[in-house]
């Protein structure tokens, strides 16, 4: 019986690696994000296609928080979430999370399921919050 061992990368694009670790539930949605400026490595905002190597940071914007991960591998596919830590190290500060539950404007403007559309009242009541 032979086995196969199919050595990791030694690099790997961007929005890969991010779907991969599970920053991103989707491969398109890391990309979308890498378009938007949302992505950045080593201080320098980068197009999906370029090339990630282990050692590097990768500052992620996730809606509210600024997510800060280092590098450390290269999967060779999605992995568990168990399995994640082998190839990535979240270094985002405690503040970030703490800036996303203080601002739960969110939570404010989410509507029952089944009100329907928000009325010229309530509009207005919002504009006049943000406004």
């Amino acid at each position: 019986m032979f086995v196969v061992v199919i050595p990791a990368p030694e690099t790997e694009r961007v929005d890969k690696w991010l779907w991969a670790v599970r920053i991103f539930r989707t491969r398109s949605l890391a990309t979308g994000s890498c378009r938007a400026g949302g992505v950045s490595v080593n201080g320098q905002p980068v197009k999906a296609s370029r090339e990630v190597r282990a050692g590097e940071t990768v500052v992620v914007q996730q809606g509210l928080v600024r997510r800060t991960l280092g590098v450390l591998g290269m999967p060779s596919a999605r992995v568990s979430a168990k399995v994640v830590a082998v190839y990535c190290e979240d270094r985002t500060p405690p503040e970030e999370f703490e800036k996303a539950r203080s601002q739960r404007v969110q939570q404010f403007l989410a509507r029952a399921k089944g009100s329907g559309r928000p009325t010229k009242r309530d509009r207005r009541l919002i504009d006049q919050l943000f406004g």
